[in-house]
C-alpha cells in the first residue's frame, strides 16, 4: 500500500526538512579498544582467597571527526587494575566511543561533548567492563554512576566558567 501522506524525506542530519536539527544526535557507538590481561594466570585462580581491590581510572576525550564540521568522536577511556596485596589479578582497558552530531552554540559545545555525550555512552561501557571481568573469571566490576558534570568542572579548575578557558579534553 502506498501512503500519500508520507512525511517529507529526512535530511542527512536526521531532522525532517523544514525542522531544525536536533542539538545532539548519536550517530554510532562502538568499542574502539578492549584489552583484558591476567598476568598471573593460571596460578592466580588457584591462590586467590579474597576479593581483589580494583583501582579505576576514567578519562573523557573529544575530537572533531572532520575540521569545520559539527561531528565529533567522544571516547570514554576506562582502566581497571585489580590486585590482592601486591599481586596483580587483572588489568582491563576499554576505550568506548560514540560519533555525535552536535548542533549547539560554541559556548555550549564543551559541556555537551564532555558531559552529555559520555553520559549517553556510560551504561554501555559499564556493561562491557562488567562482562569482560566476569568472563575473565573474576567478580564483575560494576562501575558506580559517574557525575560527568563534576568531572568536567574539576578538569577546568576552580572558578572557571564556560568559555573562559580553552576546552579541556577536546582535542
Amino acid at each position: 500500500m502506498s501512503n500519500t501522506n508520507a512525511p517529507s524525506s529526512p535530511i542527512p542530519n536526521g531532522a525532517p526538512a523544514g525542522q531544525p536539527a536536533p542539538p545532539l544526535q548519536l550517530n554510532i557507538q562502538y568499542t574502539k579498544d578492549l584489552s583484558f590481561e591476567v598476568p598471573g594466570a593460571p596460578e592466580i585462580y588457584v591462590t586467590l582467597r579474597e576479593q581483589p581491590r580494583v583501582d579505576l581510572a576514567l578519562d573523557v576525550q573529544a575530537r572533531p571527526v572532520e575540521q569545520g564540521q559539527n561531528v565529533f568522536e567522544v571516547s570514554l577511556q576506562i582502566r581497571a587494575d585489580a590486585k590482592v596485596g601486591d599481586t596483580p589479578c587483572f588489568i582491563a582497558e576499554l576505550v568506548y566511543c560514540g560519533v555525535f552530531t552536535v548542533n549547539v552554540d560554541q559556548q555550549q559545545l564543551e559541556p555537551v561533548l564532555l558531559v552529555e555525550c559520555p553520559r549517553l555512552l556510560f551504561p554501555f561501557a559499564r556493561n562491557i567492563l562488567a562482562d569482560i571481568t566476569r568472563d575473565g573469571g573474576f567478580p564483575p566490576v560494576m562501575l558506580a554512576p559517574i557525575d560527568f558534570v563534576a568531572l568536567w568542572q574539576s578538569r577546568r579548575g576552580p572558578g572557571a566558567q564556560a568559555g573562559t578557558q580553552p576546552p579541556v579534553g577536546v582535542a
